[in-house]
Order: structure tokens, then C-alpha cells, then sequence
């Protein structure tokens, strides 16, 4: 797992702290974060650091190796992030679940490449879980992966959710099968626990299923 880069994250920086009854849950799941350079950093760091909580493995896929340059609210340098994986070389075999962070730069960057809207379609055809926030949906249209599907997502690309078929909604989280969509920032703290009781339910239904062969 990657390192948060020239400007880590602390406790005291995070709102979403999971109880102590929650640790350890998530143990054996792996989440995929795929990003690019212009990624909301907070959007990419909070629930990363709660899947990491609650004992999940995360990696962070991106275009290209090194570092992804992060912003705060699109403008502002927020620093860099270290990259664990090419996408391009990534397998939706090797995830349990996929997150989609925000940021206006990030999602058009991921929409202009082949291997991301691929591993993006694939992911949610799968159906396995797939988070996104913000912006982040951009991608999920760009997969053609929305029609028929309820959503949520920054106002400004509500529109572009509608025109490729999807039931667009105002509410801090909307589930709809796999996926999760949140709205902007403001909704981190139910965002990532509504990823968090996701997986736990997953992850128990798997156990369910292998408990009983």
C-alpha cells in the first residue's frame, strides 16, 4: 500500500474514524482506488483511510507510476500522492471493491483512457461494489454504465448523468445494486460508511457461502 504522499494524513486530519468494534472487519478485502492527476485529495485520503480502519487493503491505480498530483477544491496544490499500480495492468479478479473519487481534472483524464474505462466497466459489470463521489461518476458515464441506474453526483454533471440515461437523485448517498454515489466532500462521513457497511455485508455473505460447502 502506498504512503499519502508530500502532505500525510493524520488522525486529527480525517473525520471519518471507525470504532474500535469496526477495526479489523475488512480484514482480506482489497480496494482499488483509481485515480488520476487532479484528484480532490479528501475525496481520495477519507475513504481510503477508513477502508484502512476497518482492515482493508487499498491500492491506488492510476495512469502512469510515481506520483499523481492532488488538489484542494480543483485549485489549490494539495501535494502528491504515490501510485501502487497501472491500471493497465490491473484485473478486477484481484479487487473486491473499486472507488472513485472526484475532482474536475481527475475523471476527465480517466475518461480519455482506454485501460480505465475498461477496468471501470468491467468492475461494475462484475457487481462488486463501486463507490464514486463528486465528479466521480463521470467515469461511470464515459463506461456506459449508468442507463437505467439511480445516482447522485456533483450538480455540475448532473446533466451529463441524465443525458446518458441515469435516474439522477439529491441525497448524501444513493445505492443502486453495486453502486454508491455521493454527492461532494460535505458527504464524506455517511460516503464512507456506507462503503464500509457495503463491504462488511459482502465480505459476510462470502464467508456465509464458504462456511456452508
Amino acid at each position: 500500500m502506498g504512503a499519502s504522499g508530500n502532505r500525510p494524513s493524520t488522525p486529527s486530519e480525517i473525520e471519518i474514524e471507525i470504532g474500535a468494534e469496526m477495526a479489523e472487519q475488512l480484514r482480506g478485502t482489497r480496494v482499488a482506488i483509481l485515480a488520476a492527476d487532479g484528484v480532490e485529495r479528501v475525496e481520495l485520503e477519507q475513504p481510503r483511510h477508513a477502508l484502512q480502519q476497518a482492515g482493508a487493503q487499498t491500492d491506488l491505480l492510476s495512469l502512469h507510476d510515481g506520483e499523481i498530483q492532488a488538489r484542494n477544491h480543483d485549485l489549490e496544490d494539495a501535494g502528491t500522492v504515490p501510485v501502487d499500480g497501472l491500471v493497465a495492468n490491473a484485473s478486477v479478479e484481484d479487487y473486491d471493491a473499486l472507488l472513485l473519487p472526484g475532482g474536475t481534472v481527475n475523471p476527465d483524464k480517466l475518461r480519455l483512457d482506454k485501460s480505465a474505462v475498461t477496468f471501470v466497466r468491467d468492475f461494475v459489470t462484475s457487481g462488486k461494489p463501486v463507490a464514486a463521489i463528486c465528479h466521480g461518476p463521470w467515469t461511470l458515464v464515459e463506461a456506459d454504465v449508468v442507463s437505467g441506474r439511480t445516482l447522485t453526483s456533483y450538480q455540475s454533471i448532473r446533466t451529463d448523468l441524465r443525458n446518458a440515461g441515469a435516474n439522477v437523485v439529491d441525497q448524501e448517498v444513493a445505492t443502486d445494486g453495486n453502486l454508491l454515489t455521493s454527492r461532494s466532500p460535505d458527504d464524506l462521513p455517511a460516503f464512507c460508511q456506507a462503503i464500509i457497511d457495503t463491504l462488511a455485508r459482502s465480505s459476510q455473505a462470502a464467508s456465509s457461502v464458504t462456511g456452508s460447502q
